[in-house]
């Protein structure tokens, strides 16, 4: 088991890409804490982690909330002693031409995607330098990379986490602690399969591997990027799009 006995915080893992994060985790051997808004889809998931064994705990999070974020931490430590994994997986989207997008739309986006980053990993980082190691894993995306037609705000974002991230990976890399992001492309979440088929069809043909990614491809780098098998992996995106961006 690649994560055994480390005690992982995932964001937005109630759903999507951050459901198939937690269940891997929890199959390589970690305590996963499922941090998500969604009670409902957080507890069921919880209760399914946990049908062999206490593995995983369910803490409702508004990672937008500076005062939020900090309680779901101080439970964790409460209940672990320890954190030896963050994924920052929580995002949303509100997409608009730049004419077109309204001062809410561009902050809320900035506050979950950005903002939260940032107090996410703000208040795990004593915890870790305490411990003298961790590994810390931003979600950027191809969006942030190279921009997307009609999401300024998401592709801002994304890119100031690959911002971020460069900078606390200069930052705790001398403490012992991993900072790096990955980059999704195209990834067949609940939302994307709701797409007319013409449009899916679209997106497959911009992907040199022929098919969208499944939250699975993501989960397994997130794994890689947790794991001992990362230990000298330090500031990196590391793509996961199929060779969308060549």
């Amino acid at each position: 088991m690649r994560l055994k006995d480390k005690v992982a915080i995932i964001t937005g893992a109630a759903n999507g890409i951050g459901m198939a994060a937690a269940k891997t985790f929890v199959k390589e051997g970690a305590y996963v804490i499922v941090a998500d808004y969604n009670e409902k889809a957080g507890g069921d998931l919880v209760a399914s982690l946990n049908a062999e064994s206490d593995v995983a705990m369910f803490i409702k999070v508004n990672v937008a909330d500076q005062s939020s974020v900090n309680e779901m931490v101080e439970i964790v430590r409460e209940k672990y002693k320890k954190i030896d994994i963050l994924v920052n997986n929580a995002g949303i989207t509100r997409d608009g031409l730049l004419t077109k997008l309204s001062k809410e739309d561009w902050q809320q986006v900035i506050d979950v995607n950005l903002s939260g980053v940032f107090y996410c990993t703000q208040a795990v980082a004593p915890t870790m330098l305490e411990q003298g190691e961790g590994k810390i894993i931003l979600t950027s995306s191809v969006s942030g990379v190279y921009g997307n037609f009609g999401q300024t705000n998401y592709a801002a974002t994304k890119a100031g986490v690959v911002g971020m991230m460069n900078t606390w990976a200069k930052e705790l890399g001398r403490k012992g602690i991993n900072v790096n992001a990955v980059a999704p492309g195209f990834i067949m979440t609940d939302m994307v399969a709701k797409m007319p088929e013409k449009v899916l069809g679209k997106m497959r043909e911009m992907v040199p591997l022929g098919r969208l990614g499944n939250p699975e491809d993501i989960a397994k780098a997130y794994l890689f990027l947790a794991s001992s098998d990362a230990d000298y992996v330090n500031g990196t995106v590391l793509h996961v799009d199929g060779g969308i961006v060549m």
